[in-house]
Order: structure tokens, then C-alpha cells, then sequence
């Protein structure tokens, strides 16, 4: 698809709905599917929810597991990609000990290289309170300018509140609501 945006970024809160309007995005694309995973397993209920979002996906997707590499991951993958998400990246770069100012100009530049539609998924945390300890404010002000970042660079961001899109730049792809 000629008009389908090279780079998007879906963010919202928690349970807004981001990753299934990401997923419908990606499969708008009408190329292979390939989904890039930074979630770990740190515990059954991570598994849980990992598990959950692969039964939720369904079939037809190339799976790469990413948690730190996720420029690897992006050179390696072909057709429509989905990110889910950039938040746990941030947080396995920062957790660690990652140069986080490097490892986001890297992966800026690994999602301005990949020649197919790339959809990031993220997280909204600077609506909260302001956190009590400094590793969560400074993981906060991060997230903040990491989705500044992918949002500058991108073709479509979408904000996503109780599962409705809210179009933020550029425009939906036909038939995606």
C-alpha cells in the first residue's frame, strides 16, 4: 500500500485498547505479519499476560523476541511489523543499565531505516502522579521523550482511550477503526 504510513505510534494508558489497535493496523497493511515482543517472563503473571497476548493476536504472525535488541530485531524483521511495546524496552534498557540517550538514537535510526510500515506501541505514564522515587521519575521523563521522539518521526500517531482512536497525526488507513 502506497498511502499506508511508513511509521506509526499508538500510545495510550494501561488496558486502553493500544496493542488491538495496533494489531488491526499492522494486518491493514496487507503484508506478512511480524511482531516484535520486549516483554520478559520475570514471573507467572508476566507469563500470563504474554501468553494472553499471543491468544489474542492469533494466528499468522512471525514472532521475534526482542527485550534489549531491538534494532536487531527491526533490520531482521520483514513485512508489516507491530512493536509491543516500547515501554518494556525503556524499561529493560534502563533496568539494564543501558545508555538510554544511545540505545534511543539507535533505535530511532533502526525505525527510520526498515522499508516496511513499522507500528510502535507505547505507553502514556505522564498523566499519573508524580512518582515517590528517582529510578520512576526518571524512568517517566524517558518514557516521555521516547515517545516524543518516535512521535516526530512518525507518519501516524494515535492516542488510544477506552479503546477509541483518537487521531493525533496524519490520518487512519482506510478501513481501520
Amino acid at each position: 500500500m502506497n498511502n499506508f504510513p511508513g511509521l506509526s505510534l499508538v500510545v495510550g494508558g494501561a488496558r486502553s485498547g493500544k496493542s488491538r489497535l495496533a494489531e488491526r493496523l499492522v494486518r491493514a497493511a496487507g503484508l506478512p505479519l511480524t511482531y516484535i515482543a520486549t516483554a520478559q517472563a520475570w514471573d507467572d503473571e508476566m507469563a500470563a499476560r504474554i501468553a494472553q497476548h499471543r491468544d489474542d493476536r492469533g494466528a499468522g504472525w512471525t514472532t521475534i523476541e526482542a527485550p534489549r535488541d531491538l534494532c536487531g530485531a527491526l533490520a531482521s524483521a520483514r513485512g508489516a511489523v507491530l512493536v509491543d511495546c516500547a515501554t518494556l524496552w525503556l524499561t529493560n534498557v534502563m533496568l539494564g543499565d543501558g545508555d538510554v540517550v544511545a540505545e534511543a538514537a539507535a533505535l530511532m535510526a533502526a525505525l527510520r531505516a526498515h522499508p516496511g510500515p513499522v507500528v510502535v506501541v507505547s505507553n502514556e505514564v505522564g498523566w499519573g502522579i508524580v512518582p515517590e522515587n528517582a529510578l520512576a521519575r526518571r524512568f517517566r521523563d524517558e518514557q516521555g521523550r521516547l515517545n516524543q521522539q518516535i512521535a516526530e518521526a512518525a507518519d501516524l500517531v494515535l492516542g488510544v482511550m477506552a479503546g477509541l482512536p483518537m487521531v493525533l497525526k496524519g490520518a487512519l488507513p482506510e478501513g481501520v477503526r
